[in-house]
């Protein structure tokens, strides 16, 4: 309790808090955006967070990643387009509200149902992670190694159309990981005598290439086509007290449905708002409402998706391992500022958790204020032309490149692995699979060769451990079930 109070006040200095509100500002500005998401959202703040205090530029993040996650929805709701692949299927039912002449009701209850679930997840994320963090101190080398091989099963579950390509996609990661000079053994790998290349290629730039430029020239080649505009006037964007006391039902199983399915690595909200949609069709007493403008059909996903923000960060924090797609973005810049997730973060930086614990709970509140405050303001932000907004991101991510190391060769790095990034993308290979891959690589790399060292090169002391052998159970089961569920998609289509 009193860690918690230190930390209320941290946040509620008004420099920490005039950040934070930034942070959510400008994560309900890029997840609105469609084509722009969360991740590259943490990628435009990097050239900020150097500047910082570590608890201060976390603060920052975690407004941008809860913000973003809410303004997907807005997009999704007044032009049929989700401005994050999480608010899909907010569409279903938002978009028919629109056409209603009832957009203003339609993003009212998804603020509701987006704080709400906000609120479940911080306070399950408060309550979870320091007691998995105490089991986590009992992990020595061959139970981290089994914990990054799980971490890298993630892969399969990310590639969300061919396990093949996922497959391939994580393999180039740890390739790139592998470049540079090994730390357990001083041999340079692939480096072919380029001092640049003896340290490595820089994390920071490859995340920024990956995710933020292949996406901008991805949107680059949809110059010229004609895009959806909303014209109409929002109004009435309460619901009725009977309408609220029905989502309210829905709301609360929903987050914690998110929740549980945000802590699971390698899904993320586009799983959970999916699988809250259905659930909640399938528990309704109108199930043929649903896709003609059913509020519960906004509230439901969008709580789920909320959800997921808390239940991710609990993953990363305790374990080091990224619960999705923004949080395995996130990793790169905490390391950079000097906060390195896993369990000792909790005894040794507990300011900082304590911080993020009541700054993610603030960020819920401020989204639900900012929600109202700006619900008229929302079309306009969605008319921004393409030839103002691409120059300024491009320019900043560029910017975030370069400030790391004041390196030309780094902005180099992050141009070539956003070509990379974009003809992934265009032939259907995810770019989470790689970023994943040289993320954990090097971590299940160094473990590997600690748990050799310690035990003078014997291979059974990695399945010596229940911790591990359970690590690697659930890691066989991981790939099983995202090979069924690759199979069961791929039958759908074809039906």
């Amino acid at each position: 309790m009193t860690g918690l109070i230190e930390g209320l006040a941290f946040v509620y200095q008004p420099l920490n808090l005039f950040f934070l509100l930034i942070g959510v500002c400008g994560g309900i500005l890029v997840g609105a955006l469609p084509g722009l998401s969360g991740s590259v959202g943490i990628i435009l703040l990097i050239p900020f967070l150097y500047y910082m205090d570590p608890a201060m530029a976390l603060l920052m993040m975690c407004g941008m990643f809860c913000g973003s996650m809410y303004g997907g929805s807005i997009s999704a709701i007044l032009i049929s387009t989700p401005g994050t692949p999480s608010a899909a299927a907010t569409i279903l039912d938002g978009y028919p509200l629109a056409q209603k002449g009832q957009a203003g009701k339609a993003i009212g209850v998804a603020t509701i149902a987006s704080t709400a679930g906000g609120i479940i997840s911080t306070l399950c994320m408060i309550f979870i992670s320091p007691q998995l963090a105490r089991f986590a101190l009992k992990f020595g080398p061959e139970e981290y190694f089994a914990l990054m091989i799980f971490g890298l099963t993630v892969i399969a579950s990310v590639a969300s159309k061919s396990l093949i390509k996922g497959l391939i996609s994580g393999f180039l990661g740890l390739l790139i990981a592998s470049v540079g000079i090994d730390e357990l053994t001083g041999y340079a790998r692939f480096s072919f005598n380029n001092p640049n290349l003896m340290t490595g290629f820089p994390m920071l730039s490859v995340l920024i290439g990956l995710f933020a430029f292949s996406q901008i020239f991805i949107e680059l080649g949809n110059i010229g086509k004609k895009a959806d505009l909303y014209k109409q006037k929002i109004k009435g964007v309460l619901p009725t007290w009977k309408e609220f006391k029905q989502l309210i039902s829905v709301i609360i199983p929903a987050s914690f449905l998110g929740t549980i399915i945000g802590i699971i690595p390698g899904t993320g909200g586009a799983i959970a708002s999916f699988m809250a949609y259905n659930e909640a069709k399938r528990f309704s007493k109108n199930p043929e409402t649903f896709g003609k403008g059913n509020l519960i059909g906004i509230a439901a996903p969008e709580a789920a998706n909320n959800g997921t923000t808390g239940g991710a960060m609990i993953p990363l924090l305790t374990l080091g391992i990224p619960g999705d797609v923004i949080t395995a973005v996130m990793l790169g810049p905490l390391m950079l500022i000097g906060v390195r997730p896993g369990p000792l973060l909790f005894t040794q930086n507990p300011l900082v958790i304590n911080s993020l614990f009541v700054g993610f709970m603030t960020a819920q509140f401020l989204i639900l204020i900012l929600g109202f405050i700006s619900v008229k303001v929302f079309p306009h932000v969605l008319k921004v032309p393409v030839s103002i907004l691409f120059p300024i991101i491009m320019a900043l991510c560029f910017l975030g490149a370069f400030s790391l190391n004041n390196s030309i060769y780094d902005m180099f790095i992050a141009l070539i692995f956003g070509v990379i990034g974009y003809f992934m993308r265009k032939h259907g290979f995810e770019v989470a699979p790689m970023i994943l891959g040289v993320i954990l690589g090097p971590l299940a790399e160094r473990e590997l060769g600690k748990a050799l060292i310690i035990s003078h090169g014997n291979w059974f002391t990695l399945i010596n451990s229940p911790i591990a052998i359970f690590f690697y159970v659930i890691s066989i089961a991981s790939v099983v079930y995202s090979m069924i569920r690759l199979k069961s998609m791929r039958k759908k289509n074809i039906e």
